[in-house]
């Protein structure tokens, strides 16, 4: 048996905020299901889906996604600009330079080339 990918899910307190900054970052257009569950299909990529839990997020991530978007810096200033927040400076090694990201609720992401 082999198994796919279906959706990557974020657990979250408001769904429809966060699928609408996941939406204007990696495209597509977020779509609220019900209060407590909405979601964005990125063009290219596997649906993002956002439900809502009683509990706020309360350590590091176990589990990021690295979103290649050209210029780390550019794309950086941009999720800013949507609700995000940079952690640290950009990181740079002989494999290319990234950027850890939090989306507007704290789940860590990050920019990345090379």
């Amino acid at each position: 048996m082999r198994a796919r990918v279906e959706e990557i899910v974020f657990d979250c307190a408001e769904p429809l905020a966060l699928a609408r900054f996941w939406a204007g970052l990696l495209g597509g257009e977020a779509v609220e299901r019900s209060a407590d569950w909405a979601y964005v299909d990125p063009p290219g990529f596997v649906r993002v889906a956002f439900q809502r839990v009683p509990e706020g997020k309360g350590a590091k991530n176990r589990l990021h996604l690295d979103v290649s978007a050209g210029d780390v810096d550019t794309a950086a200033a941009e999720a800013v600009r949507l609700g995000a927040s940079p952690v640290g400076a950009v990181v740079a090694d002989d494999h290319g330079r990234f950027q850890v990201m939090l989306d507007p609720e704290g789940n860590e992401f990050c920019f990345v080339d090379g």
